[in-house]
């Protein structure tokens, strides 16, 4: 992989900075036109001609629609560069969108996710790497291999769902337990991740293993679409 992967282009990796950094990207995109991969992160704002995220004193929309228009394909990196996740929330100001607000055209792959698992970035990278083709997706271009299967299917605490055994308060006995979130407002069920089997840091944990249900943080607009409320609607 080393020997046909380079990064040339990412601002909290590479040494340059300011008017050097701008350069690198204009020269990678001038030396690999239409051989090169966009991967964004962070959710697009539009309101204001898109002053609330500027990049080089430029609006990050026209850089975006800049590199990504001369890209072989794009990567949208977690949930704001899905749909504008957090910022394109109710009653937020900066009429913030994903990649597909702004480029919607192209081969486009999205990795959502608050945060994005690295491993399924790496998964998609080394997929094409290996067969000079972007995994299948679902209709949202979510890779199948990680976006395929309910979080709820593969949870470890799915027996206790099925033997009705629910946490009922943060810190009961049920929650002692392990007992199923569900009754906490897990949005498991409705959401599509591989979180439970790839987990997080290293494959070590993830947010139900820690004790927190899931927020469906992978589905379109799911900070208003999966509110914010803890308990289920109707539970007492």
């Amino acid at each position: 992989i080393l020997d046909v992967l380079y990064i040339d282009y990412d601002e909290t990796l590479m040494a340059p900075s300011g008017a050097d950094a701008e350069l690198s990207r204009i020269t990678t995109m001038e030396k690999h036109p239409n051989g090169y991969v966009a991967v964004v992160e962070g959710g697009i704002p539009l309101a204001d001609e898109g002053v609330h995220c500027m990049v080089g004193g430029r609006a990050f929309k026209d850089v975006v629609r800049e590199v990504c228009d001369g890209a072989l394909a794009t990567i949208a990196v977690g949930s704001c560069a899905f749909d504008g996740g957090l910022p394109a929330a109710a009653g937020g100001p900066t009429g913030a969108v994903g990649v597909s607000g702004v480029v919607p055209g192209g081969q486009l792959v999205s990795l959502p996710g608050c945060p994005l698992n690295v491993e399924n970035l790496t998964a998609t990278i080394v997929h094409y790497l290996t067969f000079n083709q972007w995994p299948a997706t679902d209709g949202r271009g979510r890779p199948l291999f990680a976006y395929g299967g309910l979080v709820h299917n593969q949870c470890e605490r799915r027996p206790h769902f099925e033997f009705g055994e629910f946490a009922a308060a943060w810190g009961d006995e049920g929650s002692q337990k392990g007992w199923c979130l569900y009754k906490m407002g897990c949005k498991g069920p409705e959401t599509a991740a591989n979180c439970p089997t790839t987990r997080y840091s290293d494959g070590t944990s993830w947010s139900v293993k820690a004790g927190h249900g899931c927020v469906g943080c992978t589905t379109p607009r799911f900070w208003d679409a999966m509110r914010s409320e803890e308990r289920r609607v109707g539970e007492e």
